[in-house]
């Protein structure tokens, strides 16, 4: 008979709640177990009491054969680290990011160090820039002024042609 420390569906539409409990591998996630040994609410914070287990009760059972599943292992080494060090888990690389979302996350790293970079260098060098951006303003100005009396000429200029 393989044993299983697994959890075991409860709870309303959209309002899960488990128990953890030890049963048989044959029987169905929500049927028999032979012993209900803690709760465990993710619909509470995570700083709260989400995870109740009895350490003391799951690890008679694991002594016994009993073998936890990898949320149920991850929940026991959390409670009780010394005594639940558990290395059965299927797949290490589940909990890591994908290609794309790795290189999503290097692009922004790199942004952020140009924005922080660009910040520094305006913090160091801010009358420098100003004095240079002034004058650029006053050039500007009669170029402007220049441009904006040429302009009625030329409008002017064009409706005599059309009229013509």
């Amino acid at each position: 008979m393989a044993l299983k420390i697994r959890l075991a569906r409860g709870g309303t539409k959209k309002r899960p709640f488990y128990s953890v409990v030890i049963a048989d591998s044959r029987y169905a996630r929500d049927g028999r177990f032979i012993e209900k040994i803690g709760t465990y609410n993710p619909m509470l914070p995570k700083d709260g009491e989400r995870v109740k287990i009895d350490t003391e009760k799951a690890l008679e059972w694991y002594k016994k054969g009993a073998r936890p599943t990898d949320r149920v292992a991850r929940f026991l080494a959390q409670l009780d680290g010394e005594n639940f060090s558990f290395s059965n888990s299927n797949n290490p690389n589940k909990a890591k990011p994908g290609q794309k979302a790795q290189e999503r996350a290097a692009e922004k790293a790199e942004k952020e160090e140009a924005l922080k970079a660009a910040a520094e260098e305006a913090k160091n060098a801010p009358a420098e820039e100003e004095a240079p951006a002034e004058e650029a303003a006053a050039e500007e100005a009669p170029a402007e002024e220049a441009a904006a009396e040429e302009a009625p000429a030329e409008a002017a200029a064009d409706e005599d042609k059309k009229e013509g």
